[in-house]
C-alpha cells in the first residue's frame, strides 16, 4: 500500500508533465490510445466518483458559513470563462466545432484539481472546495443553459440532453461516492490516497482518446487552439484575482478564487463534446486538461512566493 501511495504522490504532483507525454504520444502514434476513445465517459465517471469518495456531508457546511464568498465564486465561475470563451471564439473567428469546444471549456465547473493548486498557493482551501461542489452540483443546469445561449451561434444545442449527459457522468457518480463515504468511513478513507493515481490516470486516458483521435486535425489548427487555450486560462486567473480583490477579499481567499476560476472541468467538456457534437469538439478541451495543470503548478507557486513574503513583512511589522 506504501508503494501505491509513493506513486499516487508522484502521479498528483507530475500530473501536467504526464499529461504532456500523454498528449505527445498520442499525437505521434494515434492508435496507441484509440481502444480509450468509447470509455471517455466511464472515465469521467470514475474521476468524479472519486471526488465523491473524499467528501464528506459535513464538508457542505462550510458553503452556509461564507454564502457571500461561495457565491462570489460561483458568480465568476459562471461569467467570467463562459464570456471570455466567446470572446476568444469570435475574435478568433474559430470554425464552429473549436468554437464550441472552447465555450463548452468555458461554462464548466471548476475542475478538481484546483483544490490541489490552491493548498500548493497557500489559499485557502476550504474556499475552493466549497465552490467546487457548488459548480458541479449546479453544471447540470448552467453548463447546457450557457452552452445554448452562447454556443447556439455556432450550431444546434439539446439542453435536456446536456442535462441528462452531466447528471448521469457528474451527479450520480459523485452521490454514489459520498455514500459509500458516508456508508463505510473508515475503510474508504484508508483508500484515499490512491485515489490521485486513478484520476490521473483516467484524466490522461481522456486527453490520449482526443488527441489521438484527432491528431490530423490538430496538427492543421493546434497552434491556434492552444494559443485560444491558454489565453482563456489565463483570463480566468487574472479576472478571477481581480473580480475577488473587488468584493474585498484578504489575499488567501484571492488566491483560491483565481485558481477556482482559472481551472476548469475540461475532462467534462470532452465528454460532452464527444457526446453532443463531434469529435473536433473536444479538442480544446483535451488541450486545455494539459494546460491548465502545467500553468495551475506555476501560478500557484508564485502565489506561494507572495504569501511566504505576505507572511515575512507582517512578521517584521510585528516585531
Amino acid at each position: 500500500m506504501n508503494a501505491l501511495k509513493k506513486l499516487s504522490d508522484l502521479a498528483g504532483k507530475y500530473m501536467a508533465v504526464l499529461s504532456l507525454a500523454v498528449a505527445v504520444v498520442a499525437l505521434l502514434s494515434p492508435r496507441a490510445f484509440t481502444w480509450a476513445a468509447p470509455h471517455i465517459t466511464l472515465l469521467l465517471g470514475v474521476v468524479m466518483f472519486g471526488m465523491g469518495l473524499t467528501l464528506k456531508f459535513s464538508d457542505f457546511r462550510e458553503v452556509f458559513r461564507r454564502p457571500k464568498d461561495v457565491f462570489a465564486g460561483f458568480l465568476f465561475q459562471f461569467t467570467v470563462m463562459p464570456i471570455v470563451a466567446f470572446a476568444l471564439a469570435k475574435l478568433f473567428q474559430l470554425p464552429a466545432d473549436l468554437a464550441v469546444g472552447v465555450i463548452l471549456v468555458g461554462t464548466c465547473p471548476g475542475g478538481t484539481s484546483s483544490n490541489v493548486m490552491t493548498y500548493l498557493a497557500k489559499g485557502d482551501v476550504a474556499l475552493s472546495v466549497s465552490m467546487t461542489m457548488v459548480s458541479t452540483a449546479a453544471a447540470p443546469l448552467m453548463t447546457p443553459l450557457l452552452t445554448w445561449w452562447l454556443a447556439g451561434t455556432w450550431v444546434s444545442v439539446s439542453f435536456w440532453s446536456m442535462f441528462l449527459s452531466i447528471c448521469k457522468v457528474v451527479l450520480l457518480p459523485i452521490v454514489l461516492g459520498l455514500m459509500v463515504h458516508r456508508l463505510f468511513g473508515d475503510k474508504v478513507t484508508a483508500f484515499n490516497d490512491v485515489l490521485p493515481l486513478v484520476s490521473v490516470t483516467a484524466i490522461a486516458l481522456i486527453i490520449g482518446a482526443v488527441v489521438g483521435g484527432n491528431a490530423a486535425k490538430i496538427m492543421t489548427s493546434g497552434l491556434l487552439v492552444c494559443l485560444v487555450v491558454i489565453l482563456h486560462n489565463m483570463c480566468g486567473y487574472g479576472l478571477g484575482f481581480l473580480g475577488a480583490k473587488l468584493f474585498g477579499m484578504d489575499a488567501a481567499k484571492r488566491n483560491a478564487v483565481a485558481i477556482e476560476v482559472g481551472m476548469q472541468n475540461s475532462g467534462l467538456a470532452v465528454t460532452l463534446a464527444a457526446a453532443h457534437f463531434s469529435p473536433a469538439a473536444a479538442i480544446p478541451g483535451a488541450i486545455f486538461s494539459v494546460w491548465h495543470n502545467f500553468s495551475g503548478s506555476i501560478v500557484a507557486n508564485l502565489m506561494a512566493n507572495h504569501m511566504r513574503k505576505i507572511s515575512a513583512l507582517k512578521k517584521s511589522l510585528a516585531e
